[in-house]
């Protein structure tokens, strides 16, 4: 056997190895890159595609959970359940647990302590709680910024803009949105001295979750106030 051009051999295989795993490597750094410049939009086009994604799912009727945060009392946290007009919220604190359903003109508070049902007239107002109605023109009055970026998620700081002369917003939000869904992930405000935040939603409420059934408080006292 010839060895003498083993060594030309090796280095032949040296720089072979070595072209490929450079150009393994560019191709990497050039994917990544890639992904970057794909997720960096501005955060006017971030908030579009939440509120599209929002619309496009709505009929389906949405899931949420809003936390209070209040000096001293603490944090009390609300489920909330909302289609078509129709709404659930079921609120704990402590050793407390009120179940409340809504419609158009009545309004069902299930008090869990007293094992109490409280039927009152719906109050008409503007505003919607636990429904996708909150997130539309959210940012409208603010300026938006990116604060961070992750992987998985956008979180958008809201600064209210001087020409906003409402005086029930907030001077601050916080929105989180995720990649590749635009879902909302959580949207925080404080409202001096309560701070509010808005998280873990989604979608899919049938019609029986958000109906009042007197079959599912058995035995409980009924107060009829309408």
């Amino acid at each position: 056997m010839n060895f003498s051009n083993l060594g030309a051999v090796f280095v032949h295989l040296a720089e072979n190895d070595y072209f490929w795993s450079m150009k393994k490597l560019l191709s990497t750094l050039w994917l990544a890159l890639f992904a970057t410049l794909a997720w960096a939009q501005t955060p006017d086009e971030i908030i579009s595609k939440m509120e599209s994604v929002m619309n496009q799912h709505e009929a389906e009727g949405v899931v949420m959970t809003m936390d209070m945060k209040m000096p001293i009392v603490g944090t009390i946290s609300t489920r909330m359940w909302t289609l078509d007009g129709l709404s659930r919220m079921e609120t704990g604190f402590q050793d407390e647990k009120v179940v409340m359903f809504t419609d158009a003109e009545t309004v069902w508070s299930y008090d869990a302590k007293k094992n109490e049902v409280t039927i009152e007239a719906a109050k008409h107002d503007d505003k919607k709680e636990g429904d996708t109605s909150m997130f539309k023109g959210v940012t409208e009055g603010y300026d938006v910024s990116v604060k961070k970026e992750t992987d998985t998620a956008w979180f958008l700081q809201c600064k209210k803009s001087r020409t906003n002369k409402k005086k029930d917003d907030p001077k601050n939000m916080e929105i989180v949105v995720a990649k590749g869904t635009y879902m909302p992930v959580s949207l925080s405000a404080r409202i001096s001295p309560v701070t509010m935040t808005m998280r873990d939603i989604s979608f899919g409420v049938s019609k029986d979750m958000v109906t009042y059934d007197p079959a599912k408080f058995p035995g409980a006292t009924i107060v009829d106030k309408r």
